[in-house]
């Protein structure tokens, strides 16, 4: 099955999330090349002991996968939760 493309909220977004990706997923310690920041998830599965590899990867779980995603993307959220904390002390500080 082809994977959807992602969609955003905010039109125009695509390259600018990429970059947030490629940023937060550096400062948890990984390689990533900013040029293909989604390969990061290769070097996350590898960690979790998840065998991910380009291409098909039919013969594993959702909870396997999920894994990966899960680290990527909650590192990612922890990061914008921190920006939004930020933002919302120097609103107060005026």
């Amino acid at each position: 099955m082809a994977r959807r493309k992602r969609k955003y909220a905010v039109p125009g977004v695509e390259q600018e999330m990429q970059t947030f990706k490629a940023n937060v997923m550096q400062r948890e310690g990984y390689a990533v090349d900013p040029n293909r920041p989604d390969d990061v998830k290769y070097e996350v599965a590898k960690e979790l002991g998840v065998p991910l590899q380009s291409g098909e990867n039919g013969g594993l779980t959702t909870e396997s996968v999920g894994h990966v995603g899960g680290k990527i993307g909650g590192s990612m959220v922890r990061e914008m939760i921190r920006l939004a904390q930020e933002q919302l002390a120097t609103r107060e500080q005026r």
